[in-house]
């Protein structure tokens, strides 16, 4: 069965244990021929076998497939603590749908399957995670946490935010950063969710906000999740159209042809901005096409993950 019609199946967006999975299965299925090889299918977690060490940890399956000796590592304590920050603002919810597939998706249900994806690794590491979902409120908030319970109220979270479909909401985000931020004392992994849509004046204290949560010496990720096809490129066919601020209601009528050139070059030298001053704060910035798979975002976690060693 196919993520598609799963999607169709379940009514919506409800199945997201069952998708992340695939999605995870996927991204392994070529990680074997990448550099992270050394993860085994479960993504156990693995070190090189040494001469003279005991073959009993020895994962055979994963010799099969790589022809080289890996020792499975096991670790009853928590090795990483992990903190979701989801944008639930309005255009978060662009493009509008009525349904979902793996190839039709919005940024908020793009950021929700990336966000259970990750959560499916972390389970399976037994790490712990939390999570934050705002808009113009602090909508919801859990603290890091490794449990099959924990890990199943994450999830109807996400679905539940997916089908929400928040109207003109708009929000300032560095306020709740800050107060993420006050929540979490133990250093932790903290992957952000935003399609960085804020007002001009507000970008300053998004970026102030953003280092506040590198003050306890946490790795922050930030994925700036949009939709390449209409927000980058500006790809509409030239008729008659009418453009409407999701958050504000005001609109603009016009032909796309008569902006696009101008459109286009603005957006890509905001995207230049951002991503110098990410590098500035020693922040890690990941595009996050929603047209594209989610590989950059889980092979982000396995980079990462590795500065917590």
């Amino acid at each position: 069965m196919n993520l598609q019609t799963e999607l169709n199946k379940t009514g919506g967006f409800k199945n997201l244990e069952l998708l992340a999975k695939q999605v995870v299965e996927g991204f392994i299925a070529g990680m074997h021929k990448s550099p992270f090889h050394g993860f085994s299918a479960e993504f156990a977690e693995h070190k090189i076998y040494n001469p003279g060490e005991s073959t009993k940890h020895i994962d055979w399956k994963l010799y099969a497939k790589t022809d080289k000796l890996f020792t499975k590592r096991y670790d009853e304590e928590t090795n990483l603590r992990c903190h979701l920050i989801i944008d639930n603002s309005s255009s978060m919810h662009y493009p509008y749908l009525e349904t979902f597939g793996i190839d039709h998706l919005n940024k908020i249900a793009f950021s929700a399957l990336a966000a259970a994806s990750l959560m499916h690794i972390l389970k399976k590491q037994r790490d712990a995670v939390g999570l934050s979902i705002y808009s113009d409120a602090y909508d919801y908030y859990s603290p890091e946490k490794g449990s099959e319970r924990h890990h199943q109220m994450l999830l109807g979270q996400l679905s539940q935010m997916v089908l929400s479909r928040p109207e003109q909401k708009r929000t300032e985000t560095h306020t709740y950063l800050h107060q993420i931020a006050e929540k979490i004392h133990r250093r932790s992994l903290i992957f952000f969710f935003t399609d960085m849509f804020q007002a001009e004046t507000d970008r300053t204290s998004l970026f102030e906000a953003l280092r506040h949560l590198k003050h306890n010496k946490h790795e922050v990720v930030l994925f700036h999740v949009f939709d390449g096809k209409r927000e980058l490129q500006f790809d509409f066919d030239n008729t008659p159209k009418r453009f409407v601020d999701v958050e504000t209601g005001d609109f603009i009528n016009l032909y796309p042809e008569n902006i696009k050139e101008d459109y286009t070059a603005r957006v890509a030298a905001y995207f230049d901005g951002l991503k110098l001053k990410c590098g500035q704060y020693q922040i890690k910035y990941v595009e996050a096409d929603i047209n594209k798979s989610f590989d950059k975002i889980l092979t982000a976690y396995m980079v990462e993950r590795g500065k917590f060693k």
